[in-house]
């Protein structure tokens, strides 16, 4: 491949959307607009309006690099990786691609819903340019990672999203591909197969493959990638070291923030049981914030609706730090709550967490909630609201005085104590 897996250069993409112009019609309009009105519904006339989902953009990849790329919805990142896999021809601009590709970009894409697993394998293997032997080495070990080997006869339009979603990333990664393109489609899978596939994309890059992979789940990019580019309405804003990017990115407010809301109940997670709706970042006087001192207590609430009445429920968030770490889990522990069937009903549950407690930096917040006895899981949310905690120095702080770094994923103050055991011995 050279020294070059990937070079962008200049590229942009243009998209024409039809925009409804509603207008007054008097008799002059209808006169002079006679022939157009083929085109007018109830009075409506439509015009053309332009959307660039990516302007000007340029960076090159080398073998064997892992970047991620991110960005808030409609920042141009799903537009880029089509351009890349070859799906959308770009307006302008070039996108050089030295490698077999392979892509992941939405659930099932290059599966034909009629043929069945065995038969799809086949197929995007010969579209990769394998020969029937080399698929047939590999047949096994897709099957085996992609967990489908009861269904792998049964045809795909018959599989549920997750099952697709396994069989795509095996057919993707598996096939040894030279550059492995990766949506955040992998969301639509459990927790522990999202996990073998980010190993397995880490795995393409030690072996010498070149992974684009986009995802909003910053863990996932800090733990995968070494580097990141950053998009925002079409164009670059920042392309370099992984927590360098990711830190601009939760700071500037292009990340996630301290307040996430499904107000379209369609649309929340849920389960048959409970459905969230919010989740919001609160200080001790219950304003909404994505800033806190660090000698300040914070409040987490998760705002839901029990649809079934009758269970115990245990509500609970996790905490990592922008590099991935866990720095903690919690649960409900009140057993008045937690051992109570809860009738239907919406309700708020808060976690507080005492100040002097996190270390300086950001920290992003996914929750959960699952029922007890019998434990049916009802939903999973990673990276649904995050907050930065800033540390001044400050007698009562954990800092103090000193003004140095400190390292940690937690930094409580703790008592200390000192005392004079006696004169040093001549």
């Amino acid at each position: 491949m050279g020294n070059i897996a990937i070079r962008v250069e200049n590229l942009s993409k243009k998209y024409e959307i039809a925009v409804g112009k509603y207008r007054h019609d008097t008799l002059r309009d209808q006169i002079s607009d006679g022939m157009s009105s083929l085109f007018r519904r109830n009075g409506r006339s439509e015009e053309r309006e332009t959307f660039w989902a990516l302007k000007d953009i340029s960076f090159e990849v080398k073998p064997a690099e892992v970047v991620g790329v991110i960005g808030r919805n409609g920042a141009g990142k799903s537009t880029l990786l089509k351009i890349l896999a070859r799906i959308t021809h770009p307006t302008a601009g070039s996108a050089e691609i030295h490698g077999r590709i392979g892509s992941l970009l939405e659930v099932g894409t290059g599966f034909h819903g009629e043929l069945t697993g065995r038969e799809n394998i086949y197929l995007n293997g010969a579209i990769l340019g394998m020969k029937k032997a080399e698929i047939d080495r590999k047949f096994d070990e897709i099957v085996d990672f992609a967990a489908v080997e009861k269904f792998i006869d049964t045809p795909v339009k018959r599989y549920s999203s997750g099952m697709h979603v396994r069989l795509a990333f095996a057919v993707a990664a598996q096939l040894e591909p030279e550059i492995l393109i990766v949506d955040e489609v992998l969301s639509v899978g459990d927790a522990d197969f999202a996990q073998k596939c980010l190993k397995k994309m880490g795995n393409v890059g030690q072996e010498g493959g070149t992974v684009i992979f986009v995802s909003h789940s910053m863990p996932s990019v800090t733990r995968l990638c070494k580097r990141v580019i950053l998009l925002d309405s079409g164009v670059i804003l920042a392309d370099g070291p992984a927590q360098k990017v990711l830190s601009e990115y939760l700071n500037s407010g292009f990340g996630i923030g301290p307040v996430c809301e499904w107000r379209d109940s369609a649309n929340a997670p849920r389960g048959e049981i409970v459905r969230l709706l919010a989740v919001r970042v609160r200080a001790a006087d219950g304003e909404v914030v994505d800033v806190i001192d660090i000698r300040q207590p914070v409040v987490i609430e998760m705002e839901y609706e029990v649809l079934k009445s009758g269970y115990m429920l245990l509500p609970n968030f996790h905490f990592r730090n922008e590099l991935g770490e866990i720095a903690f889990c919690s649960h409900e522990t009140n057993p008045s709550q937690s051992r109570s069937p809860r009738p239907c009903g919406r309700y708020v549950s808060t976690v507080r967490i005492p100040g002097n407690l996190l270390a300086e930096g950001t920290m992003i917040v996914s929750t959960g909630c699952e029922t007890r006895d019998p434990a049916i899981f009802q939903f999973y949310e990673s990276d649904v609201v995050a907050f930065q905690v800033v540390d001044h120095q400050h007698p009562d702080s954990a800092r103090g005085d000193f003004n140095g770094n400190i390292h940690g994923i937690v930094r409580p103050r703790l008592h200390w104590n000192t005392q004079l055991l006696g004169p040093v011995d001549q």
